[in-house]
């Protein structure tokens, strides 16, 4: 895999990610250490984290997946120059008051403070790509539909926001910004102020991406292309969904994470009309002589908009299957196929 840059930074990443959000839940430490160290061997210079991490979120597991990567930098001395490294700042609470209370703006305090705590655990001088997790201000993000002006708040501007990551940007923290989870509206913002008055530009959006959620070619793929920001498309295979592993028994059982936890089930993944969708896809595939994943990840690596594409595994083997995807070519005939599922059934874990 060739590296890609990632908007106007000098970051250069593999397209393919290596996202750690189940480590230290799903994946125990040691687990987590061998597939880093497998990624690491297979090529893929690039890893994503946040400090929320674990997932599903609990106070318990807060900050357990960059405490994770921290030991394994510290164990292999000299790894941490090999690679990019992504971590994310948390918005406002979701229902995760630990993290810094139910009232949180995402200040500039707080970022910086945020900041400060990911590099300590992290065990690191620098964070390559900082990113906002999800916006200060109200969006309709995670499942909602639309804007409800109703639920706005007091928050920390856009500018603020801006001039914190000045700060850290200037004091060598971090190399470069992002965003996640964020609308076309945000994007712009970000830029336009950060062009007005000679603030950081964000480089890249992290925003969710996959046959079942296609919601990002609603005029945010303009926007992103026109302003060159690159995307991070993460759940690729639909937190699941689109492995097939769900297609026989629902989700239900002890495999997976939308069958572990009801926490998972009760988000936009865990829609009945998500698994019905993507039942089609996956019978799709095997249609034409995929597996349901191969299809899945297939149609984010071979896709314009996608810069990288992170992906999340919790065993050696899912990480060989993602990973050897990365060549599956698909035809004209079958991208129309996708297409016409997608104009029947939309996209049903938006």
């Amino acid at each position: 895999m060739k590296t890609i840059a990632l908007g106007a930074s000098a970051l250069r990443v593999t397209p393919i990610c290596l996202g750690t959000m189940t480590f230290g839940e799903q994946v125990d430490e040691s687990l987590a250490h061998q597939i880093l160290d497998h990624s690491l061997a297979r090529g893929v210079n690039f890893l994503d984290t946040a400090e929320m991490y674990a997932v599903p979120a609990r106070a318990e597991t807060c900050g357990a997946t960059e405490t994770i990567l921290g030991n394994w930098f510290k164990k292999h001395p000299g790894v941490r120059e090999k690679l990019v490294l992504a971590t994310k700042v948390a918005g406002p609470s979701r229902g995760m008051p630990w993290i810094r209370g139910e009232n949180a703006g995402v200040s500039k305090a707080e970022i910086v403070q945020a900041c400060d705590n990911s590099l300590r655990r992290l065990q690191t001088d620098v964070i390559d790509l900082y990113q906002i997790h999800w916006p200060a201000r109200n969006v309709p993000a995670f499942g909602l539909l639309s804007f409800d002006p109703t639920k706005d708040k007091p928050c920390a501007s856009v500018h603020e926001q801006l001039e914190a990551m000045q700060t850290l940007v200037k004091a060598g923290k971090v190399r470069a910004i992002g965003l996640s989870n964020e609308s076309p509206y945000g994007v712009h913002e970000f830029v336009r102020l950060a062009e007005q008055h000679g603030l950081p530009r964000v480089d890249t959006i992290q925003n969710p991406y996959c046959l079942i959620n296609r919601s990002y070619e609603n005029g945010l793929d303009e926007t992103c292309h026109r302003l060159g920001v690159s995307l991070l498309a993460y759940s690729p295979l639909g937190f699941g969904l689109l492995t097939g592993k769900y297609d026989e028994s629902g989700l239900v059982g002890d495999v997976g994470r939308l069958a572990l936890y009801e926490s998972m089930r009760k988000q936009r993944w865990g829609r009945p009309d998500a698994l019905v969708a993507s039942r089609r896809y996956n019978a799709l595939a095997r249609d034409h002589g995929l597996t349901p994943s191969q299809l899945a990840l297939a149609f984010c690596y071979s896709n314009w908009r996608v810069a990288s594409t992170i992906i999340g595994v919790t065993s050696m083997a899912q990480l060989d299957e993602c990973l050897d995807a990365w060549d599956t070519p698909l035809s004209p005939e079958l991208l129309t196929e996708i297409d016409q599922v997608r104009w029947e059934l939309r996209d049903p874990a938006q």
